[in-house]
């Protein structure tokens, strides 16, 4: 058996092929490019943030002004695309084509990131909510409890009341002791 022969049947051990199926070698005439779906979305979202500038714009106005400016002075053996623009106006729909798919493709994921952001807030204002409920409750029910409970300027007060009754008592002593010497 060859080398070559060898390798391939390694190759296909290698990959899993099976010997009864013919062996495909598939020509590449471009690389393979693999963008995963948060790749392919991020940049669909920089596209569409480009073409929403003044920057983009201007450099638009300045292409078309360009391409009909060449094709209405330049000699006639320089024209490309004759009036009425056919080949411009092909560009632009083709530019409009891949636009619109790329843009709508970042409105949804902007939509997506806007909804979990309000479930995010709904969540966060549903355990506020909770929350201050809570110390509602707990505020009624220290009031309750403090009704229950003597407070400052009623201990004073109490306190006021036996202070003048204990001087009362001690001056009616008072005069009983000095009303028993004198007598």
């Amino acid at each position: 058996m060859s080398e070559r022969t060898e390798r391939r049947q390694s190759s296909r051990a290698l990959r899993g092929d099976k010997l009864d199926q013919p062996y495909e070698q598939r020509a590449r005439f471009l690389p393979e490019v693999s963008l995963t779906q948060e790749a392919f979305g991020v940049l669909s979202e920089k596209f569409a943030r480009f073409m929403g500038t003044a920057q983009f714009l201007i450099g638009m106005t300045v292409f078309v002004i360009a391409w009909v400016g060449w094709n209405v002075l330049a000699p006639r053996d320089l024209v490309f695309d004759e009036y009425p623009f056919i080949f411009l106006t092909l560009m632009l729909s083709l530019q409009a084509s891949y636009a619109a798919p790329l843009i709508l493709l970042a409105q949804n994921r902007q939509a997506d990131r806007d909804r979990v952001a309000l479930e995010q807030d709904r969540a966060r204002d549903e355990r506020n909510l909770a929350d201050t409920e809570f110390l509602t409750r707990e505020v009624a029910s220290l009031r309750l409890a403090l009704r229950e409970q003597a407070t400052r300027d009623f201990v004073r007060s109490e306190l006021r009341s036996l202070l003048e009754e204990l001087e009362d008592r001690a001056l009616i002593r008072g005069a009983e002791d000095t009303a028993g010497e004198a007598g």
